[in-house]
């Protein structure tokens, strides 16, 4: 028998009714998941790489030695606004130093360069599900019960994420200048110092090519070079800029971690050359 179209919906919803009103969902408990791959290996990685760097670079920062070598300096301790090397902008040790506090330049530098990736949107979500298990990955049952976002404290210190980025593009034009100081050596029996090429400069080159990749595909750079505007096509400089971040965006995970351990390489490579244990290459 032919029921009406007004019926037929009213049937519909009915069922619809029915079967949202029995439908009901067990929340996960931790780890679990229907997942049949091996979820727990992305975030593992990432737990031993990001402790691997924390401690490394906590330990090289409080060394306040063997950071520089001819005309070569560590990352981690440049911009060097004091201390004991050449590459010094304002002399030693300043007087004002707390006395039970062990100095090193690269304590008065590092917490820029490291509040920009721990409030990195990259970052955040990396760290978050290796270290704080919020999700431990996509589609597995996570230990707490309650989500608060990032509109409290803590975590709403994240949106000074933009305002880092500034500082960040700062310290770049400060290592770019170091890999230029790299290539210029001093004659040790002369004093002169002349134009060539380490593999110290290299290494030095390449982070601040990796560094910069990460930087300038920043989200908050593309909101930068690319906001205030309804329609960016009819700002061409704006578009292009806007493009070049995009492309640097898309690989912005890539970026992220081949730019983490340049950074502790250079490090290593100048303080094992200062150390004596490696030999610098020169290559002309």
């Amino acid at each position: 028998m032919p029921i009406s179209i007004a019926a037929a919906q009213a049937l519909l919803l009915t069922r619809a009714e029915m079967a949202y009103a029995n439908a009901s969902f067990e929340k996960r408990s931790f780890g679990q998941t229907m997942r049949p791959d091996s979820w727990w290996a992305q975030p593992l990685v990432v737990f031993l790489g990001l402790s691997a760097f924390v401690v490394y670079s906590t330990w090289a920062a409080f060394q306040g030695q063997h950071y520089y070598y001819g005309p070569y300096i560590s990352p981690f301790y440049s911009p060097e606004f004091f201390g004991s090397s050449p590459h010094s902008l304002f002399g030693p040790k300043p007087g004002w130093w707390p006395g039970w506090l062990p100095f090193s330049p690269a304590l008065l530098i590092l917490w820029a360069p490291g509040l920009f990736r721990l409030t990195c949107y990259y970052y955040r979500g990396a760290y978050y599900k290796a270290f704080w298990a919020d999700p431990p990955a996509c589609a597995v049952g996570e230990p707490r019960k309650t989500y608060l976002g990032e509109r409290s404290f803590p975590l709403i210190i994240q949106n000074v994420h933009r305002y880092t980025l500034y500082i960040a593009l700062m310290f770049l034009c400060f290592l770019a200048y170091d890999v230029w100081k790299a290539l210029w050596f001093v004659d040790p029996a002369t004093s002169r110092a002349s134009f060539g090429l380490g593999l110290g400069t290299l290494v030095l080159a390449v982070n601040v090519v990796f560094l910069s990749g990460y930087a300038f595909g920043c989200h908050s750079l593309r909101h930068l070079v690319g906001g205030f505007h309804d329609q960016i096509s009819k700002n061409p400089f704006r578009q292009r800029t806007y493009a070049c971040a995009s492309c640097l965006n898309r690989r912005h995970m890539m970026w992220a971690w081949m730019s983490l351990f340049s950074v502790m390489f250079s490090d290593v490579y100048v303080r094992l050359c200062s150390m004596g244990i490696w030999t610098d290459l020169r290559i002309f």
